[in-house]
């Protein structure tokens, strides 16, 4: 065992690699390492890379660097997109003494403890993305840093090859976590108390479309299975792909009680012409259908997005439709991002890559336009009941926050011990993170 040893982790990018982080750590503890804060100083760090802009890749060097500054004798081990991508770049850094890309990190405990005994010595195992057919399996997850909310990741990889994605090259194709895995490490969360789920993966609508054989399992099975575990708690969906979402996937979802009133579908632009430039397989007009049927179900349905900025080629008109759709749509979040040129994409060759400046100014003025959505989306909930999972009370205001079931941040004076709970609260107005309400309990 380890119990006089340390490890700190540091955790770039996504959901998922948040999710898988926390294995990590768990299989780490079992082995007896007590974990850290990774501004500290540690015997082994673990840096889980990102790779989806430039800015990531740049953040990940830093990370490594500053992991052996920190204590020169330690161990760096460095794992996930960045070094799957960049095995040459990251090879080449001194301070990365274990090397590993998207598919091995189940491995990582065991290497650590290798390395420790003195039975390895530098490691650098960067499997071929077209080795990577089977899902890595961390194990379950008892535990995350939120004690309210919990993420199952239940899905990797993508075969989807968007014109300006690099994920693809980073995580390889679809691989899909059994069911019966799923259904147990969701009974164990329950157990504990949770009481969100949240379903995670690199491209969540494509999970079982990998599946050959025997059960012929998708999204919305998943969520039936989920739906009929015993207790009190909800489930939420990560983001969702229009390239594979249509509105009778959606029916197929909108029929399970525990699931949330909302969705994250990733729009990207909302010009036709762009999306097609993009590859993706729909139109601005596919996307307004898609809502209109959630709003339909749910005239409260929240719906989130992302939306891509100065894309090559982007005229002020496509700029123009992005920034209509957010205001016919009202979506309740969006978050904007400036396209990255990255290596070994499609969008990476084509020309007409806009000027850093134009990327800029259109950023501005898209969050500008977001923000105003969102307060829009508030407004439309004034007067109505939510169930609010209350997560923690601001010592100073004695407002409890919490997230309602369309995904509000919602503020509210209530009892003293609503922590982890549901609670009915009526929206009352508009506040700056969110809104502010009034417990009904």
């Amino acid at each position: 065992m380890n119990r006089d040893k340390t490890v700190a982790f540091h955790t770039l990018g996504c959901r998922v690699n948040q999710y898988e982080t926390q294995a990590l750590r768990e299989k780490m503890a079992d082995l007896g390492f007590r974990s850290v804060d990774d501004g500290e100083a540690a015997d082994v760090y673990v840096i889980n890379t990102c790779t989806v802009t430039g800015v990531s890749d740049r953040k990940s060097r830093q990370l490594i660097r500053r992991a052996k500054r920190s204590n020169p004798s330690s161990i760096v081990a460095v794992i996930g997109c960045y070094a799957q991508t960049r095995p040459d770049e990251t090879a080449a850094m001194p301070e990365a003494d274990i090397v590993l890309g998207s598919g091995d990190k189940s491995r990582l405990p065991a290497l650590i403890e290798e390395y420790i005994a003195g039975k390895a010595e530098r490691v650098f195992d960067v499997s071929s993305l077209d080795v990577l057919t089977a899902y890595d399996d961390l194990g379950a997850v008892t535990a995350m840093d939120s004690r309210t909310r919990a993420y199952i990741k239940i899905e990797d990889g993508c075969d989807r090859y968007c014109a300006y994605c690099v994920v693809p090259y980073a995580r390889g194709a679809v691989r899909s976590r059994i069911a019966e895995d799923i259904v147990d490490e969701a009974k164990r969360l329950i157990s504990r108390g949770y009481k969100e789920l949240v379903l995670t993966g690199v491209n969540l609508a494509l999970y079982g479309s990998d599946f050959i054989g025997g059960a012929d399992y998708r999204l919305h099975d998943i969520v039936r299975l989920l739906d009929g575990l015993e207790g009190d708690f909800r489930i939420r969906l990560g983001s969702l792909e229009p390239t594979v979402v249509n509105v009778d996937y959606i029916k197929h979802l909108l029929v399970y009680r525990k699931l949330c009133p909302s969705m994250h579908l990733s729009l990207q632009s909302g010009s036709t012409r762009v999306l097609r430039e993009m590859g993706r397989s729909y139109t601005r007009e596919d996307y307004i259908g898609l809502v209109d049927e959630l709003t339909r179900f749910d005239a409260a349905y929240g719906v989130s997005t992302d939306i891509i900025v100065g894309f090559p080629g982007e005229t002020d008109e496509d700029f123009a439709e992005s920034m209509s759709m957010i205001e016919m749509l009202g979506f309740s979040h969006t978050h904007v991002f400036q396209y990255s040129k990255r290596e070994g994409t499609r969008a990476a060759s084509l020309c007409g890559q806009i000027p850093a400046e134009v990327k800029a100014r259109r950023s501005r003025a898209l969050i500008i336009k977001a923000a105003e959505a969102s307060k829009t989306f508030i407004n439309r909930n004034i007067g109505s009941v939510k169930r609010v999972l209350t997560e923690k009370r601001d010592p100073e205001t004695g407002l409890w926050e919490g997230l309602s079931e369309n995904n509000m941040r919602v503020f509210f004076h209530g009892g003293a011990d609503l922590e982890g709970r549901f609670t009915d609260v009526r929206i009352k107005s508009g506040a700056a993170e969110g809104a502010l309400g009034e417990c009904e309990d």
